[in-house]
């Protein structure tokens, strides 16, 4: 397998203290924004000076400015950020120079309007295709160019796991009326009051999601599920998942749930869900593969889903068993498995036939559940009936489709990572793959041991560097530390260029409450099957199209080498394309961080006063090469018309 190209950390060790780091940037008034304005500039043209007295005016401000933040620094804050008075007084010297230069003429850099009320949940690429179907269709005059508001009365989600059972009203497009109208299931599932839905006694159609996931670990044959690890599960996908409660309720049990389900313009399955801080994305089973790798998941799950399982020819059976793993679980519940007039049986029949085609094992059937084993040996294919669905070829197998046309043939049995669940590592050793898996995905172990190391000790320094950004206006008196940032800082997480899933890892290791969003640019190399494989879950993704979600959905969004990934070569979107496409995806007051090359990183924060965000460039001394870029979104409140 061809070495992995450029990826921001791999095999650049981030520094391991944090006094290889240093703040380029500081003031954080109105003078940073010009500040940006000018470095932003390359053609900018100078347009006369302005009077002394305003260039007098401006630097008694900045001076004042910055001694009023020098004094506020704690002394141990100060040793971390700069090295000495001598480092600091450069630093002043330098600002005003800069705010010298830029005093000459006004700024070509216009802030972004704001998007109108109508589009506070919008989602580009995602449009009524017909009566029936909500299919994905990017097309770059969907192209945003404003700036998404939250809802009137929106207000920041509650710290997990308290936000786990209870969200604010006003975050959500649902109303009280769509709650109350929906159905005894979803009465039982969500408490509502005037400011809160809570989800306290949730339900997919049974006295408690508890009892629900209990009986499905007896069809299977265990226990509980609690040993649902034991036997080879650790990720689930949910497919029209209500509102989590199950991949809320199996959380406990360390199993990682990501909820999928059709775009919906109110009343979101993947808003709500998401809301709570669980992990889900917009995806439906209609007419294309998801941009999932083959053989991705242990468990398939659907609770009245609303997905026609025998529609298609089979075809969406085929994707199942597509994403399931050797050995893995399809778990069905539907009052068509249980059917009393004769075209519904006639349904259920197809369905059964269909997956006892596909080399599955029907394990169990209770009421209106059913689970199914899918094969854990390739051998039980030549064993089937003569017209049976035939098997990919190489041409067809891919390993990671980005939504391309459902096949009629069955895939993932080309894949060299075809082993069962059973024989798998169980989590968490399942995340530290052995000498052998990693050799499936062209890896040796001193390399991926190394990328490890470094994005541990990133983690740590990135924790380090929000600390005091994040509790800076919390009164402390002089020389007291900065507080600890708490472990539960985020919780939902988006790490736009992957590569080996390196940061998830190590915040997991840092026992960080959170869950990220594995994303793998295609335009790099494909380590999607690797961090699947590992134990977390991540998506495909053009970022040159609007990621599938909601607005407001992360609370950080990382990008570690994507803008030398992305811009190295002639693309059809822009920087700003792809940083108003961030703003949308960031709740208010949500961070992104930016690991580039020093051009690249300049350039990005130059484009932060557009988009109105706090914006501070941090240098790596033991890497000149590359800076850090840590943003912050601010909080516009939207007041009622």
């Amino acid at each position: 397998m061809s070495r992995p190209l450029h990826r921001g950390v791999s095999g650049t060790r981030v520094p391991d203290s944090i006094n290889d780091l240093s703040w380029d940037s500081q003031s954080k008034d109105k003078t940073e924004k010009d500040d940006f304005e000018k470095r932003g500039s390359s053609d900018h043209t100078p347009l006369g000076l302005r009077s002394p007295l305003s260039l007098v005016f401006i630097a008694v401000v900045a001076l004042v400015g910055s001694f009023w933040w020098t004094l506020n620094l704690s002394s141990s804050s100060r040793g971390r950020v700069y090295h000495g008075y001598r480092r600091l007084q450069e630093k002043l010297v330098s600002d005003l120079v800069d705010i010298g230069e830029i005093s000459r003429g006004a700024s070509r850099w216009k802030e972004l309007e704001t998007c109108s009320s109508e589009l506070e949940n919008f989602v580009p690429c995602f449009n009524v295709s017909d009566g029936n179907e909500f299919e994905r269709k990017c097309e770059y005059e969907q192209r945003l160019n404003c700036l998404v508001l939250p809802p009137v009365n929106y207000k920041v989600p509650l710290r997990w796991p308290t936000g786990k059972d209870v969200i604010w009203v006003a975050n959500v497009k649902i109303t009280a009326q769509e709650v109350l109208s929906s159905g005894s299931l979803t009465k039982r599932m969500m408490m509502l009051d005037e400011e809160q839905i809570s989800f306290r006694s949730a339900s997919h159609m049974f006295d408690g999601v508890e009892d629900y996931s209990h009986q499905i670990a007896e069809m299977i044959g265990l226990r509980n599920e609690s040993s649902f690890r034991q036997a080879g599960i650790r990720t689930i996908l949910d497919i029209g998942c209500g509102y989590g409660s199950f991949g809320a309720h199996l959380f406990d049990s360390q199993l990682l749930t990501l909820c999928i389900a059709n775009y919906e313009p109110s009343g979101s399955q993947v808003q709500l869900t998401l809301e709570r801080g669980l992990p889900a994305m917009i995806a439906s089973f209609t007419s294309k593969q998801l941009p999932y790798p083959s053989l991705s998941f242990d468990m398939l799950h659907c609770a009245r889903c609303g997905i026609d399982w025998d529609q298609k020819d089979g075809n969406l059976l085929i994707e199942v068993d597509r994403l399931l793993r050797p050995g893995g679980y399809f778990v069905w519940t539907s009052p068509l498995t249980n059917a009393r007039n004769k075209e519904n049986q006639k349904r259920w029949k197809f369905v059964h036939d269909f997956t006892e085609n596909l080399c599955w094992e029907m394990l169990s059937q209770q009421d209106e559940t059913v689970v199914w084993k899918k094969a854990s040996k390739k051998s039980c294919y030549t064993k089937r009936k003569p017209g049976s669905r035939p098997l990919c070829g190489r041409g067809l197998d891919v390993e990671s489709p980005y939504y391309r046309e459902l096949q009629n043939c069955i895939g993932g049995t080309q894949s060299s990572r075809w082993v069962s669940i059973e024989k798998r590592e169980k989590w968490p050793s399942q995340a530290n793959l052995n000498k052998n898996g990693l050799a499936i995905h062209g890896l040796l172990p001193d390399e991926f041991a190394e990328d490890s190391d470094s994005w541990k000790s990133a983690v740590q320094n990135y924790w380090s560097l929000l600390s005091p950004l994040i509790f800076s206006d919390h009164p402390k008196r002089p020389g007291d530390e900065d507080p600890s940032p708490p472990y539960n800082m985020f919780r939902n997480i988006l790490d736009m260029n992957a590569n080996f899933g390196g940061f998830n890892y190590a915040l997991l290791q840092a026992r960080k409450s959170v869950w990220v969003m594995n994303a793998v640019p295609i335009s790099g190399l494909n380590y999607l099957p690797l961090i699947q494989d590992r134990g977390f879950v991540g998506v495909l993704h053009d970022w040159c199209d609007a990621f599938p979600t909601y607005p407001r959905t992360y609370d950080l969004v990382h990008a570690a080498g994507l803008l030398s990934l992305e811009f190295s070569h002639p693309r059809k979107c822009t920087m700003l394309d792809l940083f108003i496409e961030i703003d949308r995806l960031l709740r208010p007051e949500g961070w992104f961080i930016i690991r580039d090359t020093v051009p690249l990183v300049e350039s990005a924060r130059a484009l932060t006063t557009q988009l109105k965000w706090e914006a501070r460039v941090i240098e790596i001394e033991s890497n000149s090469e590359e800076k850090l870029l840590i943003c912050q979104k601010p909080f516009f409140k939207k007041h009622a018309s």
